[in-house]
């Protein structure tokens, strides 16, 4: 929903980078965990890994372009290349660090509860 609207509320950090790539990178990412997160994916392998990564780049791709419809917004590539990077970056990691899987995946409390 952000991405539809002109003026984005956003902290200024005092630094160089823009903060709008770090977000890219950071919401895309989770998209992609949150993908990977589907166990029929995340069984498929590397397969399930590559899967992942494209099709998190290509809703980014189709939100930059979303967003050429929007007055005071611009299609930069810059994004895109964010988005994908962030896919790429949290599909690995999640596939590969079983710690963060664990970390994630940590059972709800109806699930660490003994059967009777």
């Amino acid at each position: 929903m952000a991405s539809g609207t002109k003026d984005l509320a956003a902290p200024d950090l005092g630094f160089d980078f823009s903060y709008d790539k770090l977000a890219h990178l950071l919401v895309f990412g989770l998209l992609a965990t949150a993908v990977l997160r589907i166990p029929r994916v995340f069984n498929s392998g590397w397969l399930g890994v590559c899967i992942t990564i494209a099709l998190i780049s290509l809703v980014g791709a189709l939100d930059e372009y979303r967003q050429s419809f929007t007055a005071g917004r611009y299609v930069e590539l810059d994004d895109w290349i964010a988005d994908t990077l962030g896919a790429i970056i949290a599909s690995v990691v999640y596939h590969k660090w079983h710690y963060y899987r664990r970390f994630l995946e940590w059972p709800t409390s109806a699930q660490s509860q003994p059967s009777d």
